[in-house]
């Protein structure tokens, strides 16, 4: 028999609560070069390219599995010139990872758009307009 996995809403909105939380205070890194296999591999030669700050709260409760998360801070001064490749969220210790993503113009986990030449340049201001993540459609690996 094929698996057939169905969860509650009420399930999956507390799934997404729960990684939310993990992001009150945190920080969203943009990073260029490869994204690492999995959010537990570490980070080697990438290079950060700017880091926005997530809300106290970082998102109002879930609905249907989506978070939609509060304006980030933005950072006003990039730390380094770069193609923005993947980002990785971060609890507000800065160093518990809590999940990573691809970075692009369109079709990614995060879309970015104003860049210049499609890079973030160093000293100028990285902002994100909306953020958000569905825990129905994300895909897992282990």
């Amino acid at each position: 028999m094929t698996l057939n996995t169905q969860l509650a809403n009420a399930t999956v909105n507390g799934q997404a609560d729960n990684l939310s939380a993990r992001l009150n205070s945190g920080y969203l890194r943009i990073y260029d070069g490869t994204q690492p296999a999995t959010a537990d591999t570490s980070i080697g030669a990438q290079v950060l390219l700017a880091e926005l700050t997530f809300s106290a709260t970082a998102a109002p409760a879930a609905v249907n599995g989506l978070i939609t998360f509060n304006a980030l801070t933005a950072d006003s001064s990039a730390n380094a010139t770069g193609t923005p490749t993947w980002f990785r969220a971060v609890q507000s210790n800065g160093t518990t990872v809590v999940m990573d993503g691809s970075v692009g113009a369109s079709g990614c986990n995060l879309n970015l758009s104003g860049l210049t030449g499609g890079q973030i340049i160093i000293g100028g201001t990285v902002s994100i307009s909306s953020f958000t993540h569905d825990v129905l459609n994300a895909s897992a690996g282990l």
